[in-house]
């Protein structure tokens, strides 16, 4: 093989930034052979756009069954996610899932089963922020000890502003029945998968969300979770939709050192003696270590992550590159979304791993309390987004 026929499955907001990134001549080793979707106005709009170089299908079963299918790109709403990726499986196709992996831990849990009974078959996930070069020196420079001892780490992301009319775009959106959580299960999964990637899973999670506040959804637009580690160390995550100007602040402190993310921009202070140390040492009162802020040689990235994702997933594929974000990894930081909700709903402390079960039961209640929305599905302009 020397090119990956690659099927997209879900032609909507996302999957239209995913044709437009197929298309560019940009990603090299992949050619797009087909377009699902199971809305005709969608499909006829991807045929104007595509014209006779693709296949268009109408339901996903058709596209998995086409031999001269070998990958696919899932980007339908986030319930058929491990569902479809778990039929695409079955049909022996590559799969790249878009974000989140899954609503719930269980299914995704199966899901990662399945995929690794499998090793001859690529399944990635759409963590674009990976590909980020100042989440990767991050990433870097905490586990390699530059930091020292993780103690503290603060994420304020408020700048996903969504307006009503962005909700309204669609049946499925913001409902627990169609979606399955709000900024959370949309927005957060790429800062809460770099929140443990770079710092670690925290322990056990107590969090405050609430479902509705400013806009009318069901699910949750805003949140502030608290996060206790196994070494002591704590964190804390803001979140909305509903906030403007908004914010993207992410501190990690260490033992060591700091580094602070913002802007676009990333600084770093180290301590010259580990703070450790020091308190053990000194003998001033008064006094702290030396500090120096210390220039780090990288740019922040934004806009090219969905490509180079896309891009992981070919080479894997065609010359076993390492994988960047295999789909083993979505349990992560689904698992903290998913203890979030669980501590809200509960009002207590949720230790990680959760209890899947109990999770499902919660958001089983929800599920059959939603109500069934009708509006216009309206595609939207993604530019600047994602």
């Amino acid at each position: 093989m020397d090119k990956v026929r690659v099927a997209l499955i879900g032609a909507g907001n996302i999957g239209n930034l995913h044709i437009n990134n197929l298309v560019s001549g940009e990603i090299s080793g992949i050619t797009l052979c087909g377009v699902c979707d199971i809305n005709p106005e969608k499909i006829e709009r991807a045929k104007k756009r595509l014209g006779e170089q693709c296949k268009y299908y109408d339901s996903a079963a058709e596209a998995f069954s086409d031999s001269t299918v070998d990958a696919v790109i899932i980007a339908t709403p986030h319930y058929e996610h491990p569902v479809l990726a778990s039929q695409a499986i079955n049909a022996h196709k590559h799969v790249l899932i878009e974000k989140p992996v899954g609503v719930y831990t269980k299914n995704v849990r199966e899901l990662i089963a399945q995929a690794q009974e499998h090793p001859e078959l690529t399944v990635a996930l759409m963590y674009n922020q990976r590909m980020n070069p100042m989440y990767q020196k991050a990433r870097e420079l905490v586990q390699s000890g530059q930091i020292g001892e993780l103690r503290r780490t603060n994420w304020i992301i408020t700048n996903w502003y969504r307006s009503q009319s962005y909700y309204d775009s669609s049946n499925w959106r913001a409902t627990w029945r169609g979606e399955g959580g709000g900024v959370l299960l949309n927005q957060d999964p790429h800062q809460l998968d770099l929140w443990q990637w770079i710092c670690g899973m925290p322990e056990r999670i107590y969090s405050f969300a609430y479902y509705g506040k400013r806009r009318k959804v069901e699910v949750e637009t805003e949140v502030t979770a608290y996060a206790e580690y196994a070494n002591g160390a704590t964190g804390l995550f803001v979140t909305t939709t509903t906030e403007t100007p908004g914010t993207n602040r992410f501190e990690i402190v260490g033992s060591k050192g700091k580094i602070v993310i913002e802007d676009g921009q990333m600084r770093f202070w180290q301590t010259q003696v580990d703070e450790a140390e020091w308190n053990e040492t000194y003998q001033g009162g008064f006094g702290e270590p030396e500090i120096w802020e210390i220039k780090i040689p990288v740019e922040y990235e934004d806009g090219e992550g969905h490509k180079k994702i896309m891009q992981n997933f070919v080479n894997h594929i065609l010359h076993d590159e390492p994988l960047l974000s295999p789909v083993s990894d979505g349990i992560y930081g689904l698992s903290i979304s998913n203890a979030i909700h669980l501590s809200s709903w509960q009002k207590r402390w949720v230790d990680l791993p959760i209890d899947e079960d109990l999770f499902l039961a919660e958001l089983t209640k929800r599920i059959e309390g939603s109500k069934e929305k009708q509006t216009v599905e309206r595609m939207l302009n993604t530019e600047g987004t994602y």
